[in-house]
C-alpha cells in the first residue's frame, strides 16, 4: 500500500516538455503544408475578406418610414381616393389598400333574426346556446321567422345582421396606384445617418421615375402592381381575397468606404404565404364602421367588411468599420489554427504510416533523475537506444531536443 501510494505521488509530480522530431517524409510533408494552406486560405478568403472580421459591427439600426399612396379608383360607381381606401391615413410603415367592400347599411341597436344559416331553427330550445362569437349578436333564446321559408334564432345587437358571403366587385384600378417611401436610418455606434432619397434627386425626377430593381433601383416611387409581381403574386386574386406583402429595405454598409457607397436594397415577399394555403381564414380582411345620428337622436351605422392588401415596410441592416481589436483577435485565431495541421500529421504518423512504432519511440521518451548522472555527457541524453529498423537515419539537430528522422 505504501509503495503504491509513493508511486502515485511520484507520477503526480512529473513534468512534460516538448521534443522536436524532424520527419523527412514527402507524404507527411505534403499533408502538413496542404492543411496549413487550407486553414490560411479559409481565414484570408472567408473570415477576413467575405465576413470582414477586421471590422466592428453595429446591428442596432434606427429607422423611420413615411409612406404616401396616390391614385384614383372606380368602385361601385363611386370614385375612390386615398382618404377612402388607405388605412390608417397617417402614412406609417404598415398600411392597407382596400380593394373590396361588403357594406351593411343603416344598422341600429335592436332585435332581429340571424342571417347565418347555421342558426336555422324550428323551436326556441335550439336557440338556448352559450353566447356566440361567430354570429351577429347575442342570442335571445327565441326562434323567429327569417322569411316565409325558414326560421332562425333571434339576436340582440346591430340590426339587420350582416351578410358577409355576398359577391362584390374588386377595385382593380389599385394595381396602378403608386407608393412613395421615404426611409431614414441611423447607426448609433458610428453616428452615421443616411436616407433612401439620393442627394441629387429632384421633384421632377421623382415624378418621372418608377422603381425597377435593375433599371431604377433607387427610385422611391413604387407601383403597387409591380410590388405584388416582384413578390411572386397575382394582383387580381390577391385583391379579391386580401393578403400581406412585405417590402424589405436592407442597409448593409461598409463604412470603410465613402458615404455614397452605403445604399439601400429592396426585396419583396408575401408574408402570409402559409395562411394562403389554408382553407380556414385565408387572405386578409377586417371590419370597421361609420356612425351617424338621426334627427331624433337614434344612433345608426354603416358596417363595412373590407378586403385589402396590407403592406409592411420592414427595415433591417448593419454597418461595419475597421477596428484593431477584432483584427488582432481573429489574427491570433488564424495563427493558432495553423497548428491543427501538426495535430493531424501526428495522428497519421502515430497510427497509419509505415514505421509508426519507431516514430512513437522517438517522439515519447521518459527521463528519470536516476539517469541524470554527472558522468554522462549532456549530448547523450538526446539519443534513443532504439533505431528505426535500419531504414531510418537518425541525426541530432543543432537545436536542443530535436531529432531528424528520414523515412
Amino acid at each position: 500500500m505504501l509503495s503504491s501510494g509513493m508511486t502515485c505521488v511520484a507520477d503526480f509530480f512529473t513534468y512534460e516538455t516538448t521534443k522536436s522530431v524532424v520527419v523527412k517524409s514527402w507524404t507527411i510533408g505534403v499533408i502538413n503544408r496542404a492543411v496549413q494552406l487550407l486553414i490560411i486560405s479559409y481565414f484570408i478568403g472567408w473570415v477576413f475578406l467575405h465576413e470582414k472580421a477586421y471590422q466592428i459591427r453595429d446591428t442596432s439600426i434606427e429607422s423611420s418610414v413615411v409612406t404616401k399612396v396616390k391614385g384614383f379608383g372606380n368602385y361601385s360607381n363611386r370614385i375612390m381616393d386615398t382618404a377612402d381606401y388607405v388605412t390608417p391615413p397617417q402614412g406609417t410603415s404598415v398600411f392597407v389598400i382596400i380593394t373590396k367592400l361588403i357594406v351593411t347599411e343603416n344598422q341600429v341597436q335592436g332585435f332581429c333574426p340571424e342571417n347565418n344559416l347555421q342558426y336555422q331553427c324550428t323551436s326556441d330550445s335550439e336557440c338556448k346556446k352559450p353566447v356566440s362569437v361567430t354570429g351577429g349578436g347575442i342570442l335571445t333564446g327565441r326562434c323567429v321567422n327569417y322569411n316565409a321559408t325558414f326560421r332562425t334564432c333571434q339576436i340582440q345587437g346591430w340590426c339587420p345582421a350582416e351578410m358577409d358571403n355576398v359577391d362584390v366587385p374588386v377595385m382593380l384600378e389599385a394595381e396602378n396606384f403608386t407608393l412613395f417611401i421615404k426611409n431614414s436610418i441611423r447607426f448609433p455606434l458610428f453616428n452615421f445617418e443616411k436616407g433612401n432619397l439620393l442627394p441629387n434627386i429632384t421633384t421632377e425626377d421623382i415624378q418621372k421615375c418608377h422603381f425597377h430593381p435593375l433599371q431604377q433601383p433607387f427610385c422611391p416611387i413604387l407601383r403597387l402592381g409591380d410590388i405584388v409581381k416582384f413578390a411572386g403574386q397575382n394582383f387580381t386574386s390577391l385583391a379579391r381575397t386580401g393578403g400581406i406583402i412585405g417590402i424589405k429595405i436592407g442597409w448593409v454598409c461598409d463604412l470603410d468606404h465613402s458615404w455614397e457607397h452605403c445604399i439601400p436594397s429592396y426585396s419583396f415577399s408575401r408574408l402570409d404565404s402559409v395562411s394562403e394555403k389554408s382553407k380556414v381564414s385565408s387572405g386578409y380582411n377586417f371590419r370597421y364602421a361609420k356612425y351617424y345620428k338621426q334627427e331624433n337622436g337614434t344612433e345608426f351605422r354603416t358596417l363595412m367588411k373590407a378586403y385589402g392588401i396590407r403592406f409592411d415596410v420592414l427595415v433591417y441592416g448593419n454597418a461595419g468599420k475597421f477596428n484593431i481589436i477584432p483584427t488582432l483577435i481573429n489574427s491570433v485565431a488564424a495563427f493558432t489554427s495553423v497548428g491543427v495541421g501538426t495535430v493531424l500529421c501526428d495522428i497519421i504518423l502515430l497510427n497509419f504510416l509505415k514505421g509508426a512504432d519507431q516514430y512513437k519511440a522517438k517522439k515519447f521518451e521518459e527521463v528519470s533523475e536516476m539517469v541524470l548522472r554527472p558522468d554522462i555527457p549532456s549530448s547523450s541524453m538526446y539519443r534513443s537506444d532504439q533505431t528505426l529498423g535500419g531504414r531510418c537515419e537518425e541525426k541530432q539537430s543543432t537545436d536542443s531536443g530535436a531529432y531528424s528522422i528520414g523515412l
